[in-house]
């Protein structure tokens, strides 16, 4: 860590740590970063003030163009889905969306590692969204979110699901603690009180700071923070998404900001340490708002794309005089582009058999293809939904 520009920072301070590294079994000597509470206020200039404008208007079309859909939550389930896949790449996990959407009808015994995670990050968003329907963003929240990211992992020990009682070290890529990247506060009373601080703050309306510089400013500090063992940077960006929920600037969680920060990762992780060294927030926040706007828009153009997407479906089924559990079943293509036969009788409270007409009537179509033998029966795709998802 360059504890030279980080020892004049304006925006936080160093704490002495030290202990004993069992790796090799040496005593280390280095120094923690703690930074300041958040601002209330902070000044920016007008090229900033553009790109948060920019960001909130294209926030707000994202929000509009969900209501093209009867059933807006289809898009939501993708999205969500597609933020779990990038969130871990940028934490080195990586996993196909077909293999992730697969696992919803194999055995968890059948299930890589790499696939059980990105589904623990999906649980924990969508158990979050429900959450912040009627309750603000707590400790505790992210608490209970971390233990369902880690459930499972190397990262599930007895710090799971709590706010950390040891020293972390970031980037460590030698034998060195003292030649980390970035070693966040110590743990105790530093890190508690300002984990406390950034609670209250990240709650507070505020008419003097914009939503945008309030997601960006909260998440660098959580980040900074750094409050638990693992999963800091997917429980960070996940509080950007729930923070323009809970301020009711987004319906739902149809926007995912790691795809283009996966793109950039070093250029992220440079701006956030950036900021505690000269504590000049608006390098930050406009690289920020240009993430929101990028993925907003990415998220107008899909939600559009999927829409006709849908009409085409439609027309054709129409077209081939289908209508019943078959028509229910491609309506639910844009949020389930794989099903079984089993899945989608329960889903639309049909026979076995009915549901297997029709899935064999939308093969015939084109709408659907088998796309393997699943533990509970043949999975089927929609080629041209997965394909949107994945482009």
């Amino acid at each position: 860590m360059d504890i030279s520009r980080l020892a004049m920072s304006p925006v936080g301070s160093l704490i002495p740590i030290s202990g004993f590294d069992p790796r090799n079994q040496r005593a280390y000597s280095t120094h923690g970063f703690l930074p300041a509470p958040p601002p209330e206020e902070v000044m920016l200039g007008a090229r900033t003030y553009t790109a948060v404008t920019r960001a909130t208007s294209m926030v707000a079309r994202a929000d509009q163009a969900v209501t093209q859909l009867p059933n807006p939550d289809l898009l939501a389930r993708l999205a969500i889905r597609r933020e779990a896949l990038s969130t871990s790449a940028i934490e080195g996990t990586y996993a196909a969306m077909e293999d992730v959407l697969k696992a919803d009808f194999e055995d968890a015994s059948n299930i890589s590692p790499e696939v059980a995670e990105v589904q623990n990050y999906v649980t924990a968003a969508e158990t979050a969204t429900e959450w912040i329907k009627d309750r603000p963003i707590t400790v505790a929240l992210l608490e209970h979110l971390q233990g369902i990211l880690v459930r499972g992992t190397s990262s599930d020990t007895v710090q799971s699901g709590r706010v950390r009682d040891t020293d972390v070290f970031i980037g460590l890529k030698s034998a060195d603690v003292e030649k980390a990247r970035f070693v966040p506060c110590p743990h105790g009373h530093y890190l508690r009180d300002g984990l406390l601080e950034w609670e209250g703050w990240i709650n507070k309306a505020s008419e003097d700071m914009p939503l945008l510089v309030r997601m960006a400013i909260g998440h660098y500090q959580f980040e900074t923070l750094h409050p638990f063992n693992d999963g800091n940077g997917r429980l960070g960006r996940l509080v950007a998404m729930l923070q323009l929920m809970s301020a009711k600037e987004l319906a739902l969680h149809v926007i995912a900001l790691s795809p283009w920060l996966e793109a950039r990762r070093r250029e992220y992780q440079d701006h956030l340490f950036e900021v505690s060294a000269t504590g000049d927030f608006e390098p930050w926040v406009r690289f920020f708002c240009d993430a929101v706007t990028a993925q907003a828009q990415e998220a107008v153009e899909r939600i559009g794309t999927l829409v006709s997407l849908k009409k085409k479906m439609l027309d054709t089924l129409h077209r081939a005089g289908s209508k019943g559990v078959t028509q229910r079943i491609v309506d639910d293509l844009i949020g389930f582009p794989m099903l079984t036969i089993t899945w989608a009788a329960e889903r639309h409270g049909v026979s076995y058999p009915a549901a297997s007409n029709a899935v064999n009537k939308l093969v015939s179509l084109g709408l659907l293809r088998q796309f393997s033998e699943g533990k509970y029966g043949r999975i089927f795709v929609n080629d041209d939904t997965m394909r949107v998802l994945v482009g």
